[in-house]
């Protein structure tokens, strides 16, 4: 789960991490207001949406008088911003953030992953704020710091120092710069992060170090003992095919093609979008139904993934090992009747009572395709698929 900019500052500011003053707006006159509570005679207005690059997409603007500050939050707000990371469908901005405009002498990243391969978490810093971590390790590759945080004894003061030194920051400010470094773990470590990145990280010309911006992401599988952190949650920047699934219990990620896609494990899942696309075809999604799913939950993958009005055509993939191809072919049979599907349906059952499952449908009298291999069930739902889409193409002409 993702959260804004300045709720992440806010969480940050918890753990002793410096953040410039700012306040929420919803309206151009609130985000007016705001510049008053805040004083001074330069602000920046930013567009709160849950995507990177926004200043290059105009979701960024200083100002310096109240009417520039209307004027930019009249422009952001109810407007889709489009940026590389939101897609050409882009995010609806229906949100503000007015800040103290802060004088910079230097950009700082700074980042706090899990590293899968090193099961630890990791420090990447580097002394090129202000771009993407990608473009820094394009065209600034050298200025790359990695540091690995030993779980057993977590951030130590010394592993910040020497990040701090090797960013080359003036030894006056290495102090702040420990903080500020070991407050980002702390939050990491205490609120169950998948993500904290402060990009960038700057030093101001008064000689401070604050974190100008701030993405922090957490794990969905957490959320059940982060109250605090669940009612961040804000489900109009989200996929609305994934916050549906995901209400429901369903891992779904959704995809730009025209087959859905229902299997259970996520290894299986990955195959059956790579066979997919090997006959021809474009996955619409990836959903992993899950261990022991019921006719229920079968039923509720079925909705999750009609919810994409861009469906086609469905591939039902299942290997039964805690399922059974019987509640599947029943979970199945009950979405046919209960949805009145009119999209081919193409079901591929293997493992615990397989021949019970294929019983069932065979029995249903259902307009379901059945196929024996993951290879053609592919083959046969590419080609439902194609001749659905021809019709279409033909009835419009």
């Amino acid at each position: 789960m993702d959260i804004h900019e300045y709720q992440a500052k806010e969480l940050l500011k918890g753990f002793g991490v410096a953040v410039p003053r700012g306040g929420i707006a919803y309206s151009p006159e609130q985000a007016a207001y705001r510049t008053q509570e805040l004083s001074g005679d330069k602000w920046v207005v930013k567009a709160q949406v849950h995507s990177g690059a926004r200043g290059k997409a105009g979701g960024v603007r200083i100002c310096s008088t109240e009417t520039e500050v209307m004027d930019a939050a009249a422009y952001m707000l109810g407007r889709k911003l489009v940026t590389h990371q939101t897609g050409p469908q882009g995010k609806l901005v229906g949100r503000l953030y007015v800040e103290e405009a802060t004088n910079i002498a230097q950009e700082i990243y700074l980042g706090f992953v899990l590293d899968r391969t090193e099961e630890r978490v990791v420090v990447v810093a580097s002394s090129a704020g202000g771009m993407e971590i990608e473009e820094i390790s394009a065209h600034e590759p050298d200025t790359i710091i990695r540091s690995v945080v030993d779980p057993a004894v977590g951030m130590e003061a010394f592993q910040a120092r020497e990040i701090a030194f090797q960013l080359g920051l003036d030894p006056v400010l290495i102090p702040q710069a420990v903080k500020t470094i070991i407050g980002c773990y702390k939050a990491f470590s205490a609120l169950d992060a998948t993500m904290v990145e402060i990009n960038p990280l700057v030093v101001t010309g008064a000689g401070e170090i604050v974190a100008l911006d701030a993405k922090l992401s957490f794990d969905d599988n957490a959320l059940f003992r982060r109250p605090n952190i669940s009612e961040l949650r804000d489900k109009s920047q989200e996929d609305p095919r994934e916050t549906f699934a995901s209400d429901r219990g369903l891992s779904y990620i959704g995809l730009e093609g025209r087959i859905g896609c229902i299997v259970n494990g996520a290894g299986l899942a990955m195959a059956t979008l790579d066979m997919i696309k090997m006959a021809g075809g474009e996955p619409a999604n990836f959903l992993d139904v899950g261990g022991g799913a019921s006719p229920e939950r079968v039923l509720k993958s079925f909705r999750a993934v009609l919810n994409d009005p861009k469906v086609e055509a469905i591939l039902v993939n299942i290997f039964a090992g805690i399922n059974r191809c019987d509640w599947i072919a029943e979970g199945v049979i009950r979405a046919v009747r209960e949805l009145d599907l009119k999209t081919p349906l193409v079901v591929r059952l293997s493992g615990t009572n397989v021949e019970e499952g294929q019983k069932l449908l065979a029995d249903s009298g259902l307009n379901i395709t059945t196929a024996e291999t993951l290879a053609e069930a592919a083959e046969k739902v590419v080609a439902a698929w194609k001749a659905t889409a021809s019709g279409m193409a033909g009835g419009t002409a």
